[in-house]
């Protein structure tokens, strides 16, 4: 296996980091992290802003439902653009799996998520019949 270029390596971290519950409770760092045009759908599939996804994930409202740990796999990146990575990798979190998608961008001060889609899934080959 070969290593990955080192924009791909940088979005690799970078979302490595966002895994972190200490990171994903820290407005501070997910504003250094996520690009200032952020969106993602998450797997409910409601579109998230900047904004809301930070506010949800350091003050959640109380009773909403707190994401577990997020256990990630198969990570793998290719580099579109000079500026430009796409990653795709799978989590599980609390049972859940999902297939996700990142595509991150490089600004002045570095790698930014600019847009994230998660998709759940399970392994039943006949689900989609």
């Amino acid at each position: 296996m070969t290593e990955p270029s080192p924009a791909v390596a940088a979005a690799i971290e970078g979302e490595i980091r966002l895994l972190d519950p200490v990171v994903r409770a820290s407005a501070d760092v997910l504003v250094t992290l996520l690009h200032p045009d952020f969106r993602e759908i998450g797997t409910s599939g409601r579109l998230w802003e900047r904004d809301t996804i930070i506010a949800m994930l350091t003050d959640p409202a109380p009773g909403a439902p707190h994401p577990g740990p997020l256990t990630a796999s198969r990570m793998r990146g290719d580099q579109l653009a000079p500026d430009l990575v796409h990653l795709t990798f799978d989590t599980e979190s609390k049972g859940l799996r999902s297939h996700r998608s990142s595509l991150w961008r490089l600004t002045g001060s570095g790698w930014r998520l600019y847009f994230h889609q998660a998709t759940p899934f399970i392994d039943d080959p006949f689900a989609e019949i």
